[in-house]
């Protein structure tokens, strides 16, 4: 009897201080990734009938998206490059989400004339859209002009939705309130913009960085949604449009020219703190899912979003002058 009561006692775990250093670990872990992760959507309305078109939604965020979306009972539009790779994101929503109304359209925002296609082919579907949802994107991309003569970043982050938007419009303002939102990021804050060259054609060439063409057309994203607001607002329509941020995701394609998933070490590496530090596509998806179903958001307009809130922009995002003749050059440059 004394020996099992000696090796109980020397099995006690509070002897050691290894318990209490694990568990504070997975706490710190826990807080860590709880913060990281954002607010989820305040809300669980339901936007039944409503027509919403989604960007981009073979995978990561907008996969996620339209899921959301068609599980509050809207129509979805999946709007994306890869019919294949979209055909397989719409048949896993479906198997998860029995009867999630999905429809799926090619849309490829480096060609103008794509997406001109789109939109005639939408109106022959549709009278009006209740929602579009600007999320496609890409980011550290080789450098490369489309077939419009555009940098990618360029006209894949910004010209080609703000051409997308201007034609979507009519549908738009047939709808009860049409809803207009745009996905920039985080990475605006570093991007720069001259009065002079707004859409930074002349610096496309000889000093072109990836990274920099990317904050660059996630800037212009912020500074034409401001200026479309008041577009808006003086012809007096019920749309509003607001821009947003999803925050640093992982489980995206996005990172697959980034330099640091070139090789095998650094991803090793890389990798555990992206697990830690990012989001996954659902709570990515968060603010766009609020913006897109709040009724409290029905007259909020001009904004940008992050974590399902309202959040001040930066000073150059601010400037109007820079704002307006940015605005103007697109128009010119899409022939509008």
């Amino acid at each position: 009897m004394d020996d099992i009561r000696a090796a109980l006692a020397d099995a006690d775990p509070f002897s050691s201080w290894w318990p209490f250093v694990i568990s504070g670990i997975v706490f710190l872990v826990a807080t860590i990734r709880m913060y990281m992760g954002g607010q989820v959507c305040p809300n669980s309305n339901s936007i039944r009938e409503q027509v919403v078109v989604v960007t981009g939604t073979s995978g990561g965020i907008g996969k996620v998206l339209c899921q959301e979306l068609v599980r509050r009972s809207a129509h979805v539009i999946m709007a994306c490059r890869c019919l294949e790779k979209g055909v397989r994101a719409r048949q896993s929503i479906i198997r998860e989400i029995p009867g999630a109304s999905l429809e799926l359209l090619p849309l490829d925002l480096r060609s103008f004339d794509c997406v001109r296609r789109f939109v005639r082919e939408l109106q022959t579907r549709h009278t009006h859209i209740d929602v579009l949802i600007n999320n496609a994107g890409i980011i550290f991309h080789p450098e490369e002009r489309t077939t419009d003569g555009f940098e990618a970043h360029l006209q894949c982050n910004y010209l080609g939705p703000f051409l997308l938007t201007q034609l979507l419009l009519p549908m738009l303002e047939k709808a009860p309130q049409g809803r207009i939102i745009n996905v920039s990021a985080h990475g605006y804050t570093a991007g720069k913009m001259n009065i002079e060259d707004p859409l930074n054609i002349g610096a496309w060439a000889p000093t072109f960085h990836a990274r920099d063409a990317f904050a660059h057309s996630k800037l212009a994203v912020v500074m034409a949604t401001r200026i479309l607001d008041r577009k808006l607002k003086a012809d007096k329509s019920r749309i509003t449009v607001n821009a947003c941020s999803p925050g640093l995701v992982r489980g995206t394609d996005h990172l697959r020219y980034s330099p640091i998933m070139k090789a095998l070490f650094a991803k090793a590496l890389t990798y555990p703190w992206m697990w830690l530090f990012m989001k996954s596509p659902y709570q990515g998806s968060q603010t766009m899912v609020r913006l897109a179903t709040d009724p409290a958001l029905s007259e909020i307009s001009g904004e940008f979003f992050n974590d399902c809130e309202r959040t001040d922009i930066t000073e150059l995002a601010k400037d109007d002058l820079i704002a307006e003749k940015l605005y103007k050059e697109t128009l010119i440059a899409l022939k509008l």
